[in-house]
């Protein structure tokens, strides 16, 4: 396969995706310092993930229901060619035309890029099945005992859910069942939390479609990603969706379905340099985009973003973030939301529609220290947001330094009681520059004044 065809396993990909963005945080200062001479011959040195050869070829791996390498149309195929390409180093798993009925998630290896067929590669979610655990299992226990395991498999990937009965939260645990007797299943790693009866403690058949923990330099594009809502529990983003990341580093993400998810359609948790770009995430239960708790540096570009409870959803301390030309059209909620330390983000030339409750909303959080600082909101059209008393942008809380620059804010049903801008009374340094507003009942609603 040549490099034309191969993209994304490299540092300079991942470089160039970003627009440059990325190059400032992924490189070091002495990387970039002026006395050191560039690199313009790399070699594959042992250990140097940082400098590679920009290979013409690496191993291609197919998997498909016929014609291919690897025959299959379940989670099965698709993990044996990850894990196959993963054990020479990476390459690409190609997913030929075809549905794919998945019991369990699809684990990412990093180097690896899932190189689909594009709305011909389908990834759908089997219906999930629920009961109660019969027995009590401890912290380190590595067994789980069922109510009803009717519906369960071995391979099935779980999420165990009970009620702590110290703080009265609830307690989650993915894992996978690798061995059964009866209602008796073992996991594949121990437990780590008290799952009792007493805090009615469950098993479900909930999974992401694809899951990556610890990785780097990863691709997935050109493919379509149904999470089958209608015939599965809710499980939230924090844990699951059609991709679910979680501490990773150097992931693209392009031209990507994601849909029908009883979740999110496409989160990342504490991972950084993630780019999703092209993607179109659409009619799932929670959150469209989830850059989530400390990712740095996310890249959000081209998606088409509809129907979902809210369109991008800046989780906690997600920092120096870029959500470009994005459609974010029809969510329930809110188009943009932003809160929690989110500092130092720009959210520039997106179009957002008909959002359900607030067009771009500022979380008002827990006081100062957690509101989001030094975020741009530039270029947008923010158009029809809200119900009869909407808001297009909405800043609140202690929220500081922020800059509404040269957007288009429309209301083009009856003004009502919608408005335009509103500023929270407690908010600082909130600049409005050339900004066009129309239709509204109250152009800017500005509570420091009140």
């Amino acid at each position: 396969m040549t490099n034309s065809v191969f993209s994304g396993l490299n540092r300079r990909h991942f470089l160039s995706l970003s627009g440059g963005l990325l190059a400032a945080g992924s490189l070091s200062r002495f990387t970039l310092a002026a006395d050191r001479p560039p690199v313009t011959s790399p070699r594959a040195t042992s250990g140097d993930a940082a400098v590679e050869p920009d290979w013409d070829e690496r191993l291609t791996v197919t998997v498909g229901p016929k014609d291919a390498q690897i025959v299959g149309t379940t989670e099965k195929a698709l993990q044996a060619a990850v894990d196959s390409v993963a054990r020479f180093g990476g390459g690409t798993v190609h997913v030929l035309p075809g549905t794919y009925k998945l019991r369990n998630s699809v684990y990412l290896a990093s180097n690896v890029r899932i190189l689909g067929s594009g709305d011909d590669s389908i990834l759908v979610k089997e219906p999930s099945v629920k009961t109660k655990l019969a027995v009590d299992s401890d912290w380190f226990d590595q067994e789980i005992t069922l109510s009803d395991a009717k519906g369960f498999q071995v391979g099935d990937g779980v999420c165990l859910k009970t009620k702590n009965p110290d703080n009265g939260g609830i307690d989650v645990a993915k894992r996978t069942l690798v061995a059964r007797s009866g209602n008796r299943f073992k996991l594949d790693k121990a437990l780590r939390q008290n799952f009792w009866e007493m805090g009615e403690s469950t098993a479900a058949t909930l999974f992401p479609l694809f899951s990556g923990e610890l990785i780097t330099d990863v691709v997935i594009e050109n493919i379509a990603l149904d999470g089958n809502k209608a015939n599965s529990e809710n499980l939230d983003g924090n844990y699951s969706g059609c991709i679910f990341l979680q501490d990773c580093s150097r992931i693209a993400i392009k031209h990507v379905t994601a849909r029908n998810s009883n979740g999110d359609g496409i989160s990342w948790q504490i991972c950084h340099d993630v780019v999703v770009e092209n993607c179109h995430s659409h009619d799932n239960v929670g959150l469209g985009l989830h850059p989530g708790s400390g990712s740095q540096r996310p890249v959000m570009r081209d998606n088409k973003i509809d129907r979902n409870d809210i369109g991008i959803f800046f989780c906690w301390g997600v920092k120096f973030g870029l959500a470009e030309k994005n459609h974010i059209d029809g969510n329930t909620s809110y188009g943009v939301s932003i809160g929690h330390r989110d500092n130092n983000n720009l959210i520039v030339d997106n179009e957002i529609r008909n959002s359900g409750k607030t067009g771009v909303l500022f979380r008002p959080e827990r006081g100062k220290a957690f509101a989001p600082h030094r975020n741009r909101v530039e270029n947008n059209r923010i158009i029809d947001s809200g119900p009869d008393a909407g808001i297009a942008i909405d800043v609140q809380g202690e929220t500081e330094s922020i800059a509404l620059t040269k957007n288009e804010i429309r209301e083009t049903r009856q003004p009502k009681q919608r408005v335009g801008v509103r500023i929270g009374a407690q908010t600082r340094d909130v600049e409005l520059i050339d900004n066009r507003i129309e239709g509204f009942a109250t152009a800017i609603q500005d509570l420091r004044n009140a």
